[in-house]
């Protein structure tokens, strides 16, 4: 003859309790699994820049790139070249930008910092009688390394090109800083920044203008500027890249 099969309270009681803890540990097991899936901040390879350079404009600025290619500027220095760095009235602009390098820019970048060392060692020339350009610290960090290295002039390969391109990719942000302003509040002044630009770049002084291609695009579509600033606007998209 079958007995009916009934929990007594405390045993039920202890199931619920069983069964909650197992829930409870497997959704922290699921949890610390996905979270060892998503790399710490530190583990990203990140490369950063800065130029320190009193009485220049901008008189500082650093880039940070991360091998993903997201990046970020940022610049200071005076509104115009007309402010007195002396003058108490002096305005500082500030400009922050976030971009994304092209993926050939961001790579040549980091395969030149692996060709440095990683900046571990001294990249500073110590020849005597330089003119000075400008204080310039380039730093990397990832999981394994952190180091850095600062300098005025170098000798070495790597480190000078690398230097010259960055450099070229902060002139090509400050023009895109400066094209905001002007499209903002002196569209006049447009085409003269413009001009200045296409020979900058025809000089290859300029790197990776498709990080101002939305500027750039604003200009073109822009019915109330000139058709030759907006021409300047196309063929600097055009020689980027960018389409």
């Amino acid at each position: 003859m079958l007995r009916s099969f009934m929990l007594r309270p405390f045993q039920f009681s202890s199931l619920l309790i069983f069964a909650g803890a197992f829930v409870g540990t497997l959704v922290s097991a699921l949890f610390a699994c996905a979270q060892s899936q998503i790399p710490a901040a530190d583990a990203i390879p990140t490369l950063t820049f800065t130029l320190d350079f009193p009485g220049s404009q901008p008189e500082h600025y650093s880039i940070r790139i991360l091998s993903t290619g997201a990046a970020h500027y940022r610049s200071n220095g005076r509104l115009s070249d007309e402010s007195s760095a002396d003058s108490a009235s002096a305005t500082i602009d500030n400009f922050d930008f976030d971009f994304t390098l092209a993926p050939e820019t961001r790579q040549k970048i980091f395969d030149l910092a692996a060709k440095a060392g990683y900046f571990k060692k001294d990249v500073a020339s110590r020849h005597k009688g330089m003119a000075f350009t400008g204080e310039k610290t380039l730093a990397y960090k990832d999981a394994q390394r952190s180091s850095e290295s600062t300098y005025n002039y170098t000798t070495i390969p790597a480190v000078e090109e690398i230097t010259s391109l960055l450099q070229n990719i902060a002139a090509t942000l400050e023009f895109g800083h400066r094209l905001q302003y002007d499209h903002h509040y002196q569209k006049l002044a447009l085409d003269e920044e413009l001009k200045h630009m296409e020979e900058i770049a025809h000089d290859n002084e300029l790197a990776d203008v498709r990080a101002i291609q939305p500027i750039l695009e604003q200009i073109v579509a822009d019915p109330s500027i000139i058709n030759m600033t907006r021409a300047r606007a196309q063929r600097l998209l055009e020689g980027s890249g960018a389409h």
